[in-house]
């Protein structure tokens, strides 16, 4: 019996089998892990008894719109196995659930062009060649996408074959096209390239404000019963204090992504959103995040599958541990990197005992699953005890449980606050001093009794800063890079800042622990700092020899009783180099915010790779660096330690582009260890390590210490250094985000200006548009003009043979019957076989003429409309919105052209040669005479031409002048058939050329017409740029001048004192 079940992990081992076919493609692992992270749905096995495997599918779901597709990556049976429409199954159910759950509209397949029996095979299941790839398969045999419509393409548009083959560079530009949702018109704008961050990894890290609130639902909750009660209370807690909401999953995939896609659009930003488990439906749904249980996917792994999902983002995902104890707990906030955990529900008591636990051992936030009903107590211990927040559920939120908790978040809220100024009260504190100095004490960048000039050169920078903020603020909203600025400008006032750095397991924290003599952080070989940890001097009057407190924006806060601390803040940060990417961004986020960076160097690798990465990446701050190259006792003799030295100098040299470097080599180990021994010697642990006369100082450390007290020491050289350093960080912060303003803005202009010159050519194309129809108008007045001279041709043919002395009876007709004849023969066919046909003609041509003007008119003017939306959609609103008038201008036509022919009357005109005609007749006629009439008549019955001289021989000398004046007038009536003819066509042309300009005018009206609110948003959009680049040039012209104030800042060393 064959069994269908989903791939899980241990089948990778087992499937090797079914892969040997030479038709079947084998990939790397990571590639399989990332289809069972990404699409567990559309990954399936097939066994036979005895959990032998028969056969798998893997695919996937991808695409945009129409585009929204299955695809097939790989199905294969094993040999053994084939031939009991094995393979049919496993199709029929990537393609049910492509089409029931994730209502694509296709699946495709790609198969190897010679691969015959796979080709009949999906033919058979209904899938058609719709294209073909060229050399698809490494660069050698092509490859053949195959389709199947879905019940969701009705009209079945994805199956419509392409009639010729593609490359794999069209096929993948295809792909990213369809991806991105790029129409045709827009892809031809290729902006530079801009950083994504300022950061080296290209991402930033998302910040959870603590205390807050985590609501946890049940997809079974969104989906079902009063959707519009759960969304309304869903909103209000959205809109008050819930800045977490994970989805727990329903009983089917499809009603997740259900309910995801639901939640997505009511949380609308205000929150994170986060799925449980369910990896691909955060990815298809773009959530902040997942939440995994203890039996889930690695964090990291499912990190970086959501990374590679959207390349586009700068945040990192958010990834959270649903924990239930303790030692998980631990694992995921240091091995994995999670972000945050969720302290999952149980006991009461239990809770409690773990949440207590943790909370002792974990830096991370972690909110608590609590059961209790009744008073706040249970809350308001936990909160003090260092939780993040709690976890309600939709029942709470009926029962306003969550008002009694956000009541309680906001008094630990400020509590904490309180704390914190208190603690930071203590540090500007100095002992026996009396009330009338404690003015003068007042801190100003972290100095006190400063001269009157450096006070002003402070304030000074306070301004230009405050300037600075509201420029890039200005020029790019989005820049959230700008929180370094305003929390640097906000610690002017504060401590001097010391940060240590380094790669994982240098030693920072033993470093930081013999500083402080005492082992107040943890050591490890694997990384122990997860968070940005200050360490604060406080005078604790409790036994506990430290107290830690969450700071609101996240950073951990730790108060110790450590001397040295009375004098600097020191900050620990996460190692560099690690696999965890929101360890590397917390360090590489808070180093601009350092005076100081002391930067650990373990022995054994002295500046690896990832150092001078991060080295470089500093530069960009302008940071003064001191180096410790820690474990110094791995060296065997004096000389290695000496050549590790200088090759450390030798490199940072090149790297820091200064002669000046400072390094000192250290055991932090044997120096902690002998501080340790001493202090339980003596009995003491709150010894001054700055004492020379200390016998247990080791070497080494004891310059370090020497240093750094001579740099917190207001008389020596080096201490007067710190307050440049210190008022010289913002500086550099804000000098490195206005270099990277002045950069997007300049982008910025360029692309304005593009933009105006893209404008310009939408315009001028509508210029080049009017030479072509003025070109192809040509044809149009050469057939018109044609109708005229093919009647004016006709016409004249008529009158000759028409007025000629062998007509007697038409003669005879006009002289002597006059205007009421009925003998107009001629007349007559004039106007019904010449005239008239011709004069319809014309109406026709013309009709069509001014048709022809109208639809390109508006053909052009509607495709112009459309590349302006097409290519700024965001600019289409109310100002971009036309009238009926300005539509008029496409469809408006005088027909001037054809109100010349209608205004023609072709018996009117027939008439005019009939009085002509008879005009002729009559004085020719009348002239000759009674003798010349006879003779005239003689020659028209008389056989011979001999017989016709004799008889013009009879006729008198005037009947003989009025014969021949007879050729001269018939000449002069074709002359003015002539002229009438060429007037006509004249007047013609002109009246066609005016439609013409007509037409060509109202569709450059209408397209300045619709340009112009696009021109004029481009042309505001340069010029407040322009502006703003100004603005930048001149705050970066004050910020040097500022640097050259500091620079030459003189501090009265007895004045200055800390």
């Amino acid at each position: 019996m064959t069994t269908i079940r989903r791939f899980s992990c241990n089948d990778l081992l087992r499937f090797t089998s079914v892969n040997l076919d030479h038709l079947t493609e084998t990939f790397n692992m990571s590639f399989y892990m990332t289809y069972l992270a990404r699409w567990p749905d559309y990954f399936h096995v097939a066994e036979a008894p005895g959990n032998r495997v028969m056969g798998y599918i893997m695919g996937k779901v991808e695409g945009q719109g129409e585009s929204w597709h299955g695809h097939v990556t790989a199905v294969t049976v094993s040999p053994e196995y084939r031939r009991q429409q094995l393979a049919k199954k496993l199709m029929n159910l990537l393609e049910e659930i492509s089409d029931k759950i994730d209502k694509a509209y296709f699946v495709d397949l790609f198969v190897r062009a010679s691969n015959t029996p796979a080709i009949k095979m999906y033919e058979k299941l209904g899938y058609i060649i719709y294209r073909r790839v060229l050399r698809y398969y490494s660069g050698e045999e092509d490859g053949l996408d195959m389709r199947k419509a879905l019940s969701r393409d009705v009209e079945k548009k994805s199956v419509i074959p392409l009639k010729r083959p593609i490359t794999p560079d069209e096929l993948e530009r295809i792909a990213s096209l369809s991806i991105r949702n790029v129409s045709h018109e827009s892809a031809d704008q290729t902006s530079p390239s801009r950083p994504r961050t300022l950061y080296p990894g290209g991402y930033k890290r998302p910040e959870l404000s603590v205390p807050g609130l985590l609501l946890r639902l049940d997809a079974d909750e969104v989906t079902s019963g009063n959707r519009d009660e759960t969304f309304d209370l869903v909103d209000r807690a959205l809109a008050k204090s819930v800045q977490i909401v994970v989805l727990d999953g329903g009983a089917t995939a499809g009603k997740l992504y259900e309910a995801a896609c639901l939640l997505k659009s009511l949380v609308k930003g205000r929150a994170y959103l986060l799925i449980a488990e369910r990896v691909d439906i955060a990815t298809a749904v773009g959530a902040s995040g997942v939440a995994l249980s203890d039996e889930g996917l690695p964090a990291i792994v499912a990190r970086n599958t959501l990374m590679g999902s959207n390349p586009d983002s700068v945040v990192l995902p958010l990834v959270a541990r649903i924990v239930k104890d303790v030692d998980s707990a631990l694992s995921a906030s240091s091995t994995e990197g999670a972000d945050f955990l969720i302290l999952g529900s149980g006991e009461d008591n239990q809770v409690g005992v773990l949440a207590d636990s943790l909370l002792k051992s974990v830096k991370i936030p972690i909110f608590v699953t609590c059961r209790s009903k009744g008073e706040a107590k249970e809350e308001l211990q936990l909160l003090e005890s260092g939780a993040s927040g709690f976890v309600i559920s939709l029942e709470d939120l009926r029962s306003s449980r969550d008002v009694s908790l956000r009541q309680c978040l906001a008094g630990a809220y400020a509590v904490n606050h309180e704390t914190q100024n208190e603690n930071e009260s203590i540090l500007e504190e100095k002992p026996l001093v009396e009330a009338s100095e404690l003015q003068e004490q007042k801190s100003s960048a972290g100095f006190i009794k400063l001269e009157d000039k450096q006070k002003q050169i402070i304030e000074m920078e306070k301004s230009v800063l405050r300037e600075a903020i509201e420029i890039i603020q200005k020029a790019a909203p989005l820049m959230e890079e700008v929180s370094l600025l305003v929390d640097a400008l906000s610690r002017i006032d504060e401590p001097f800042l010391m940060v240590i750095v380094g790669e994982f397991n240098s030693g920072k924290s033993t470093v930081i622990n013999a500083l402080l003599g005492k082992r107040y952080l943890k050591e490890g070989v694997v990384p122990t700092t997860n968070e940005i940890t200050f360490l604060c001097y406080s005078d604790l009057e409790s036994e506990e020899q430290q107290r830690c407190q969450r700071h609101p924006d996240g950073q951990y806060i730790c108060y110790l009783p450590a001397p040295i601390l009375k004098d600097i803040n020191i900050v620990d940060t996460p190692g560099t180099n690690v696999i965890l990417q929101r360890q590397q961004r917390l360090t590489e986020e808070f180093v601009p915010r350092a005076d100081l960076l002391v930067f650990v160097l373990s022995a054994d690798r002295p500046l690896t790779e990832s150092e001078v990465g991060f080295l470089r990446y500093t530069q960009q701050w302008k940071k003064k660096f001191v180096f410790i190259l820690n474990k110094t006792d791995i060296y065997r003799d004096a000389r290695e330690l000496e050549e590790a030295i200088a090759f450390v100098k030798e490199n940072t040299r090149k790297l820091l582009n200064t002669e000046n470097v400072i390094l000192y080599p250290v055991s932090a180990r044997s120096a902690l260890e002998a501080k340790l021994s001493k202090a339980s010697l003596v009995g003491r642990d709150d010894l001054e390590v700055s004492d020379p006369d200390s016998n247990w100082r080791i070497q080494s450390f004891n310059e370090l210490e020497k240093f750094l007290y001579s740099f917190l020491d207001s008389s020596t050289a080096t201490g007067m250094e710190r307050i440049r350093l210190k008022l010289e960080t913002p500086i550099a912060i804000a000098e490195r985000l206005l270099s990277s303003v002045e950069s997007l803005v300049r982008q910025d202009c360029v692309a304005a200006r593009e933009d105006l010159a893209s404008a310009d050519k939408i315009i001028n194309r509508t210029k080049e548009h009017a030479l072509k129809m003025e070109y192809e108008s040509i044809s149009w007045r050469r057939q018109a003009l044609s109708l005229i001279d093919n009647a004016r041709l006709q016409v004249v043919d008529l009158i000759g043979n028409t007025l000629r002395l062998s007509s007697l009876d038409l003669a005879i007709s006009y002289v002597f019957k006059g205007e009421n004849s009925a003998s107009a023969a001629a007349t007559s066919k004039v106007h019904g076989e010449i005239l008239a046909p011709a004069l319809s003609n014309a109406q026709d041509l013309l009709g069509k003429y001014a048709e022809w003007l109208q639809s390109n008119t508006a053909r052009e003017g509607s495709q112009s409309l459309k590349s302006f939306e097409n290519k700024w959609p965001k600019y289409v609103n109310s100002k971009t919105q036309l009238g009926i008038d300005t539509y008029d201008l496409l469809r408006k036509t005088d027909k001037f052209s054809l109100k010349t022919i209608q205004n023609l009357s072709a018996g009117t005109t027939s008439k005019r040669l009939e009085q002509d005609i008879r005009d002729v007749f009559f004085v020719t006629v009348g002239g000759l005479g009674a003798a010349g009439l006879s003779a005239s008549l003689l020659t028209s019955v008389l056989p011979t031409t001999l017989e016709d001289l004799l008889a013009l021989g009879l006729c008198s000398a005037g009947g003989y002048v009025a014969v021949a004046n007879f050729p001269y007038r018939r000449q002069a009536i074709i002359g003015k058939v002539n002229k009438v003819a060429d007037a006509l066509a004249q007047q013609l042309e002109d009246a066609m050329q005016k439609d013409l300009s007509e037409a060509t005018n109202n569709l450059a009206s209408f397209v300045n017409i619709v340009a112009k609110p696009y021109r004029e948003e481009a042309q505001l959009r340069l010029d407040r740029l322009l502006g703003i680049q100004k603005e930048v040039s001149d705050i970066r012209s004050r910020l040097h001048l500022l640097e050259v104030e500091i620079d030459n800042i003189h501090v009265s060393r007895d004045e200055m004192r800390l």
